[in-house]
């Protein structure tokens, strides 16, 4: 088995973390597909503290004798882009991408190509970002054996001729145990740990530290699963934020997520914020 791409990397201890806390937001996702596999995503979001409304609205369409994807996205800030992408047909682990927005108010056009291969051993991946600024190349790779990874991303401007992104992730995979860490340009340090106790208990510890601000960010985090149609999560980080999150299956295809944050530090002064996500999917 192919080990992950380097943004895969400590996924599941990121989504005990941010994965249906709608801080300060009341969020809809409308998901449907039609009898010939062409699929609809609808979201909208409202930002309470800002008042601001954002959503999109996106097709995808697969053709699997092909090896076919095709993806069209319309934002409401008025951003129309398109997605093309062949798998495992030129050759077995190789992807090929291209990606084309524009926005017509702001005049903006962007376009990306992607390549990307995945073996037993390794999973490496590059793409050429260009706009108005010019070339922008990236690049990432993954190589591992019996759980233990080892990623480095990279970027390189040709007009600059440097390299403005270096990364390097180190990590352990196993059935029931994930840790990773992660140095992001020389200075941001960061790291994981996710464990799958048991059928119904999920925990983490996510933490931090910055050699710019010597700051520490530390938080611990779990998920409680009551039954098959609800689950209870919480986490608290070393700034005294303490936030709590009930997901329930109404039935399936309808999913409700409610959240919330106190701030401990400020009881009396507010800061604490209420979260609402819907999820309906007639996939």
């Amino acid at each position: 088995m192919a080990p992950p791409s380097y943004n895969e990397l400590g996924s599941q201890a990121r989504a005990l973390f941010s994965k249906h806390y709608h801080l300060g937001q009341i969020k809809l996702d409308v998901i449907t597909k039609t009898p010939t596999g062409l699929e609809f995503t609808c979201a909208g979001l409202s930002n309470r503290e800002t008042g601001r409304v954002l959503g999109h609205l996106e097709s995808k369409h697969n053709v699997k004798e092909w090896g076919l994807t095709f993806k069209e996205k319309w934002t409401t800030d008025n951003q129309i882009s398109t997605e093309i992408t062949v798998a495992d047909k030129m050759m077995e682990g190789l992807k090929l991408g291209a990606v084309g927005s524009f926005t017509p108010q702001a005049g903006k056009k962007r376009g990306t190509v992607s390549a990307s291969m995945k073996g037993g051993y390794f999973n490496v991946g590059s793409e050429v970002e260009l706009d108005q600024n010019g070339p922008l190349i990236n690049a990432t790779g993954v190589v591992g054996s019996r759980g233990f990874l080892v990623g480095a991303q990279c970027s390189f401007d040709p007009n600059q001729k440097k390299f403005t992104k270096t990364n390097v992730s180190l990590a352990y995979l196993a059935e029931d145990f994930q840790l990773h860490t992660n140095i992001n340009q020389k200075t941001d340090f960061s790291g994981s740990v996710y464990q799958k106790v048991n059928d119904s208990l999920q925990s983490g510890v996510s933490f931090g530290w910055s050699s710019k601000s010597n700051e520490t960010q530390l938080a611990v985090g779990c998920i409680y699963k009551i039954d098959d149609s609800s689950s209870w999560k919480a986490k608290i980080s070393n700034n005294s934020q303490i936030c709590l999150g009930f997901v329930h299956k109404l039935r399936p295809g309808i999913l409700v997520a409610l959240s919330s944050m106190v701030d401990a530090k400020n009881l009396n002064d507010g800061g604490h914020k209420l979260g609402l996500g819907i999820e309906l999917n007639a996939s």
